[in-house]
């Protein structure tokens, strides 16, 4: 049902309380009131100039929007925390903060006893090896010949298999700490005061972003030397707040706000914390983003609109539609004569609609743009323009 919108006291009760009768009201008496009737009366020439446009109520389909915050994270899984595999002094320092590496770049070398130990057992194990396959070799031609016993055979048959295996334990013990096949290889021709050389290297191209070592400094096998990223992909994630976790989704679209001067960028939430944080009720969707540009800086702060669902509204206007007069949400309506405000409820809404549960009918038509100039207009008309009735 319609609602007349009356947005003063009428002019017989203001003359009341001032006790005159209608007749005693002089011509320079002049008391601020609003128009008899509530409507803006405007010329064809008007119309253009303040640029109202008419649009019809109608049902409509609202997209249904879930607003969170957020924050830009460095993607874990581009992340490396460096530590050495092995105790040493910190001999060359080659990386600085901010550096960018590629994969399997030196980034810093150390002086390790413990790693000339780890290569001088295995050099060992390789001449071991040779010794007792010369070995095997002799016995087994004396024990074929008759000339050895067999005792003798199995047993340099077994030295053999010893050393092998001591052998194979070496260069796995080499190659956890950091060394390739190719540096096992090619041990046996580096000079002796190569043994000491541990190369610290980059797993993965990317962004030198934190530094904690020094030229002398001793490190042990925990200590955290570097800390890299490939920031070419970052990470977003939102905060879901307890009665949105129904609405939000894995492979949902996201449209993500940066910030000021920065595009919006869109993505698809690619996991959903199933477990809820006890101290805020919140758990956590991420959404992985292209980086390549370098803009999405970790740490920055963001807003993300989530599309949660459609939803059927029998009436809707646009969000340009809605004002305010006297603290109620009013809307222009079209009239025989002019316009005049409407008072409506507002229900649901998405980034251009809002549904109307009351106040106005669907076909009614309704200003969409030049609001503000008809609310301007209604004010000068209500009050006289600034003259007494």
């Amino acid at each position: 049902m319609k609602k007349s919108f009356f947005l003063s006291v009428p002019v017989f009760l203001l003359w009341g309380l001032l006790g005159c009768s209608p007749e005693d009201h002089h011509e320079d008496t002049q008391v601020p009131t609003r128009a008899h009737e509530e409507e803006v009366h405007l010329s064809e020439a008007q119309l253009v100039e303040l640029g109202i446009v008419v649009k019809a109520a109608a049902a409509t389909t609202l997209t249904l929007e879930v607003s969170l915050p957020g924050e830009i994270v460095a993607n874990a899984d581009r992340l490396a925390h460096i530590v050495p595999r092995i105790p040493g002094v910190v001999r060359e320092v080659r990386n600085r903060v901010g550096d960018r590496v590629e994969s399997e770049d030196v980034m810093a070398i150390l002086d390790s006893r413990e790693l000339a130990a780890a290569k001088s057992k295995f050099l060992a194990s390789e001449t071991r090896v040779e010794l007792a396959q010369a070995i095997l070799v002799r016995e087994e031609n004396l024990w074929k010949k008759k000339i050895g016993s067999e005792q003798e055979y199995l047993h340099a048959k077994n030295a053999f298999a010893e050393a092998r295996i001591a052998l194979r334990e070496g260069k796995q013990a080499l190659h956890a700490l950091g060394l390739s096949e190719a540096d096992v290889k090619m041990l046996s021709e580096e000079p002796d005061t190569a043994l000491t050389r541990y190369e610290i290297r980059a797993p993965f191209s990317g962004e030198v972003i934190e530094r904690h070592i020094v030229r002398g400094e001793m490190l042990k096998e925990d200590s955290q030397a570097f800390v890299v990223a490939d920031l070419g992909t970052v990470w977003v994630n939102l905060t879901v707040y307890q009665k949105y976790l129904p609405s939000v989704h894995v492979g949902q679209t996201v449209r993500i706000s940066p910030g000021k001067g920065m595009k919006e960028k869109t993505g698809v939430i690619s996991y959903v914390s199933p477990l809820v944080e006890e101290a805020t009720r919140t758990a956590t969707a991420r959404v992985v983003l292209d980086n390549e540009n370098g803009q999405l800086r970790p740490g920055l702060f963001v807003t993300a609109v989530i599309i949660s669902g459609e939803l059927e509204v029998d009436v809707a206007v646009e969000r340009t539609a809605l004002t305010e007069i006297d603290g109620k949400t009013v809307v222009f309506i079209e009239t025989d004569d002019g316009f005049a405000p409407r008072e409506v409820k507002t229900g649901r809404s998405d980034e251009t609609l809002v549904e109307i549960t009351e106040g106005l009918s669907a076909a009614e038509a309704y200003v969409v743009k030049g609001v503000f100039s008809l609310k301007s207009e209604l004010e000068k008309e209500t009050f006289g323009d600034g003259h007494g009735h």
